[in-house]
């Protein structure tokens, strides 16, 4: 987030203007709400492991950001892949389980009942 240019409405997402003579190869917004991103967490964490320890080893060695992009690009590609994975194999549990979060204020423990099926299904399928 940054507090110091214009954004732009570009297709209906909210973009910060790249800065002058910079080229930056785009990738695909991942364009989830807070509730499907946090249903896929704990299997986002153990799926993109390697590339977001590369990200974060990135970004504890500079404070340029641009030095990074190229592992945050690989960290946006894995979540892809993982949420085309889960949308495939699993996606009545998933949305049964962030609707869930939705719902209960993103109280984990309220949607225990939800929870379990979605395990089940991406432990035997993914």
């Amino acid at each position: 987030m940054t507090t110091h240019r214009e954004g732009i409405f570009v297709k209906g997402l909210w973009v910060e203007d790249p800065e002058p003579g910079y080229q930056s190869t785009l990738v695909e917004e991942v364009g989830l709400t807070s509730a499907p991103l946090e249903s896929m967490s704990f299997y986002f964490q153990s799926y993109c492991k390697d590339y977001t320890r590369d990200f974060m080893l990135c970004k504890n060695e500079t404070n340029d950001p641009k030095h990074c992009l190229k592992e945050g690009r690989r960290v946006t590609r894995c979540a892809m892949d993982l949420i085309g994975k889960l949308k495939k194999h699993c996606d009545p549990e998933w949305k049964s389980h962030w609707n869930c979060l939705d719902m209960k204020n993103h109280h984990f423990w309220e949607c225990r009942n939800e929870e379990k099926p979605l395990n089940d299904c991406v432990f035997n399928n993914l």
